[in-house]
């Protein structure tokens, strides 16, 4: 079974079209089209925003195999809208210089210590 082919069983299990999916990732309806008419599959860079809308993880997305137990690592993504506070903020860190970013994630940090302590007042 192919990517594409996981995406649209997925899509139907989950009772939604491809207009409601092209909405949720932001890729386009076309694009989605083809790769079911044309037999493509999606690019690299659309894995991450697919497995977030369907609710799949992207092993099982490439290859059908959920992972079992805690043999490995299971690091948390996020898969983020530039178009947010989130994302500006993101696009900010990555610009500056290492030094800058230890300095932003410090003092993003003591203002999230700062915060905790303020609710637990």
């Amino acid at each position: 079974m192919f990517i594409r082919d996981r995406i649209f069983d997925k899509l139907e299990e989950l009772h939604m079209t491809q207009k409601s999916f092209s909405e949720k990732t932001g890729i386009p309806q076309s694009t989605i089209s083809d790769w079911r008419k044309k037999r493509t599959n999606p690019t690299a860079e659309k894995i991450m925003i697919i497995c977030e809308v369907l609710g799949v993880t992207p092993e099982w997305l490439l290859s059908g195999i959920e992972s079992q137990g805690n043999r490995g690592n299971n690091p948390q993504k996020y898969v983020i809208d530039v178009q947010t506070d989130s994302g500006a903020l993101i696009e900010c860190y990555n610009a500056l210089d290492k030094s800058s970013q230890a300095h932003l994630l410090g003092y993003a940090m003591g203002l999230k210590k700062m915060s905790e302590i303020d609710r637990n007042k």
